[in-house]
């Protein structure tokens, strides 16, 4: 279920204290309500994901290329950096005010937090 409210108020306070709560995504249309248009940025990562699927971008000086879809509530994506294949993997998506946390293994793995832009 889209909560369009609840998602526009965590985007909008971006860098406030009452962005210090993390709201847990656990549907496909909460996602691509969140991702639409925008890249996913850290340090050398500049990442798109788009409604068809695909992941795009570059990787400390690396083509990133994947694919994803959404299941049981994670984010289940393949993916290659450079040559190099990162497997496949489905991982937890939190929104904490303009970034995104995904964590590998359903939620049990190591995290990589990525800013919205």
């Amino acid at each position: 279920m889209y909560r369009p409210a609840i998602l526009a108020s965590c985007l909008w306070l971006s860098g406030t204290a009452a962005l210090a709560e993390t709201v847990r995504i656990q549907s496909q249309s909460d996602f691509l309500a969140i991702v639409q248009g925008k890249a996913l940025t850290r340090l050398g990562i500049a990442l798109e994901v788009t409604p068809d699927g695909r992941i795009t971008g570059r990787a400390f000086g690396s083509p990133v290329s994947g694919a994803w879809v959404w299941k049981d509530g994670y984010f289940c994506r393949s993916l290659y950096h450079g040559e190099r294949d990162l497997g496949d993997n489905c991982q937890m998506v939190e929104l904490r005010g303009s970034r995104l946390r995904f964590t590998s293994d359903r939620g049990a793995g190591i995290h990589a937090d990525l800013r919205l832009n």
